[in-house]
């Protein structure tokens, strides 16, 4: 990878943070608060006020991720979520108008599957999928080294795939301990850390449901590598056994036998997978 000077972007929900990509390397962060509640206008003026102190002379492109449907060959960008004002915006258009550059949109699930892929546990692994499980259960697909998006920027979305009464994102995410009991996801992990056995129990509840999860996905696309992000990766110690007895029950052991399945380590990887869409294009 010799490409260098690479703005990306993450788009949040409160907040805006971006730094120059430089091969491997990454520039000190810089972070904005979005006027999550205003106009179209002044959240686009957040974003071009960000990217006016990240770009200079060496700039190749920009990258964006954001947590909306987007329609990545346009980059038009819509319902994003949490920011009730970008309904439809053509972001790409804008940005390239005003900075000169090519721009790379994309949602923030595929970023984080990109910036492992390029920057993390992914390197070198030509199939992989990066599973976000936090309070909703989305992912990103890599096939043959490249970012596979769907014609809608739709796959991934395993969250919604019909399970149960309702969908795998209903059970197999942090949204779980609210959803079927009624409890503080945060509340359950803070007890799990101290040894609470019947907080313990409900990981390993949530365990059997991500593991049904993995078993469909591998039944989709017998990945190699699937790498676990967002803030319910952080609890693995407690739900990894019970994960693992399910996706054991697998029909074709072969293919689970090769499967690896990592938790990030990688900080900052929705900046770097924002980046890693300009290698992508490529």
């Amino acid at each position: 990878m010799t490409h260098k000077h690479v703005i990306g972007i993450d788009l949040g929900a409160t907040n805006i943070r971006g730094a120059v990509v430089n091969d491997k390397e990454l520039s000190e962060i810089t972070s904005r608060r979005i006027k999550r509640k205003g106009t179209e206008q002044q959240v686009l003026e957040d974003v071009y006020s960000l990217i006016d102190v990240l770009m200079d002379k060496n700039t190749k492109a920009i990258g964006i991720g954001v947590p909306s449907v987007v329609d990545v060959k346009k980059g038009i960008v819509y319902d994003v979520i949490h920011i009730p004002s970008w309904k439809e915006v053509h972001l790409k258009e804008l940005l390239e108008a005003r900075y000169k550059l090519p721009v790379f949109i994309n949602n923030d699930a595929n970023c984080f599957a990109l910036g492992e892929h390029y920057f993390g546990k992914g390197n070198g692994v030509t199939d992989m999928i990066g599973l976000t499980i936090g309070t909703g259960l989305g992912a990103g697909i890599i096939i043959n080294n490249h970012l596979y998006a769907g014609r809608n920027c739709g796959a991934g979305e395993f969250g919604m795939v019909d399970y149960l009464k309702k969908n795998y994102e209903y059970y197999a995410s942090g949204s779980f301990f609210h959803n079927v009991h009624g409890l503080s996801g945060e509340l359950v992990y803070k007890k799990a850390k101290k040894g609470d056995e019947e907080s313990l129990k409900l990981y390993t509840e949530l365990g059997k449901h991500l593991g049904n999860a993995v078993k469909m996905i591998m039944y989709t696309y017998d990945t190699e590598l699937i790498i676990l992000g967002g803030s319910v990766a952080l609890a693995y110690d407690f739900f990894e056994k019970a994960m693992w007895e399910r996706i054991r029950t697998f029909e074709f052991p072969k293919s689970i036998g090769n499967l690896k399945i990592e938790t990030s380590a990688l900080a900052n990887s929705g900046i770097l997978g924002a980046a890693a869409l300009y290698y992508d294009s490529e």
